[in-house]
């Protein structure tokens, strides 16, 4: 069940205002069409932003590395028993971008295969890569992060803080009970969707600050579904759950003379009825066509396999705008990198490839983005069998939207002691702004401009938002407004 403060999430307001204005939805049936009706003004199309969240700190100068020599010597030198050979790298074939040799991860073969428009993407560049991104309240040189002469991230290189920082975008030690996501939802969600639809901000990894907003919050579920309180998918009429279950609906199906009863039990039964509405076209839905591109023993395929259903049922639940959560955490090496990260990266890249394939099977490709975050990279020096805690990292985005096959950004010069590096082994300073990163997606996404800064504090430090060009460049041609 979700709890009375997040029942709020389903209707995109507040409690108090839903207490008065919100219609009681008395059947399943009435609830369908409810959602039937158009949101004033609202748009026609669907899209969906989808976060795979990498908790622990990923070390992603092993997952992107040089591969022109030149550069690849610093990297070999800098990394020392961690530097992965030329010969083990797959090789990602840039068509523009910043024009230089890079490699992936040997672990990476469909992340390679999105990126160069091959195999099973033949013809389709569905994959890029952004370099040295991080969290930064304004851009910092070392010399300013070393004199302290400009404000900086709170608490950097630690992995709660930097969770929070990736899930906010306010890195500034201000206190921050929303995300990033959760405020894109406070701007669209009553615009953008259909009258009485679920959260527009649905997460599979128990609740993420990314997708809490001041007057929204999202929908918690599993990749069986939601998570019902009544028990209806209970059969057996003794089950212990079932017979509670039963009672409490009973109670709050009463008339009270209580206001506050009144509207508790008006808002508790129509939280249920949306919570059973969406297990109910989950489990209807027929998958079938793509379940086998998912590999079976792999957890965050499956979780990739739950959002394909999701985004399929956009529609029927009355969502235009979506954003679905997802975490895969242990990437925290620092005892051991080089085998824990390969399996690792195996079961991510089998997960995005197979995702990736069932949206562009579906006809979907064109309305969804997929991202990574991390807490933050990792330094490059080893520390014996591992990396320990840094600040600028790369990250994957995916999807029709996005013109693969680039790496964008400015990779960092990984000599130790460069200007990128902060001076304690290999911690890069971002050369790219989460705020940056984020705001080319919300502005696909439909976030206006005017309410850009709501969203993202910090934009105006890194970006114009009024500007007709994007903050990076990594969307395609009239993939964004």
């Amino acid at each position: 069940m979700i709890p009375l403060l997040q029942r709020r999430q389903f209707f995109g307001k507040s409690a108090c205002a839903a207490m008065s204005s919100m219609p009681v939805l008395n059947t399943l049936v009435n609830l369908k069409l409810a959602q039937r009706v158009a949101g004033q003004g609202g748009p026609t199309d669907h899209r969906t932003l989808v976060c795979l969240f990498l908790n622990g700190g990923m070390d992603s100068f092993n997952w992107l590395v040089p591969r022109d020599p030149a550069r690849h010597g610093i990297y070999t030198t800098t990394r020392g028993n961690l530097a992965l050979t030329t010969g083990q790298l797959l090789n990602l074939d840039q068509d523009g971008g910043d024009g230089q040799l890079y490699g992936i991860h040997p672990s990476c073969a469909g992340l390679q295969e999105m990126f160069n428009g091959t195999g099973n993407f033949s013809g389709k560049r569905r994959a890029a890569l952004m370099s040295n991104v991080g969290t930064l309240v304004q851009p910092v040189t070392k010399a300013q992060y070393l004199a302290e002469s400009v404000a900086l991230p709170r608490a950097l290189y630690s992995h709660s803080d930097q969770i929070d920082q990736w899930q906010t975008s306010v890195p500034q030690g201000m206190t921050q009970l929303s995300g990033w996501a959760g405020r894109a939802a406070d701007v669209l969600h009553d615009t953008v969707n259909e009258a009485n639809s679920i959260a527009m901000n649905i997460s599979l990894a128990g609740n993420s600050l990314w997708q809490v907003g001041n007057a929204t919050t999202q929908f918690v579920v599993t990749d069986r579904g939601a998570l019902t309180f009544t028990g209806s998918e209970i059969t057996d009429p003794l089950h212990a759950m079932k017979l509670k279950n039963t009672a409490h609906r009973s109670i709050i199906q009463q008339n009270y003379s209580n206001l506050l009863q009144q509207s508790y039990g008006q808002l508790t039964k129509s939280s249920i009825e949306l919570q059973e509405f969406f297990l109910q076209q989950y489990n209807n839905h027929d998958d079938s066509a793509v379940a086998p591109l998912f590999p079976t023993g792999n957890y965050i395929a499956q979780q990739f396999r739950a959002a394909a259903k999701m985004i399929a049922l956009r529609q029927a639940l009355g969502l235009h705008r979506q954003t679905i959560f997802i975490g895969f955490g242990g990437w925290d090496h620092h005892g051991e990198l080089l085998n824990t990260q390969a399996g690792m990266l195996t079961t991510m890249s089998a997960a995005l490839t197979a995702f990736q394939r069932a949206l562009d099977q579906l006809g979907l490709q064109d309305s969804v983005i997929t991202y990574t975050a991390s807490d933050f990279g990792r330094t490059l020096r080893s520390n014996g069998r591992g990396t320990d805690h840094a600040w600028g990292g790369n990250a994957l985005m995916m999807g029709g939207p996005v013109q693969g096959g680039r790496i964008y950004g400015t990779f960092p010069n990984q000599t130790l002691e460069s200007a990128d590096d902060t001076g304690y082994g290999g911690r890069m300073i971002p050369t790219t702004s989460v705020d940056s990163f984020f705001a080319e997606m919300l502005r696909w996404f439909g976030v206006p401009a005017g309410s850009m800064s709501t969203v993202l504090p910090n934009i105006g430090n890194f970006y114009n938002v009024n500007s007709s060009s994007l903050p990076v460049g990594f969307l395609r041609a009239g993939s964004w407004v």
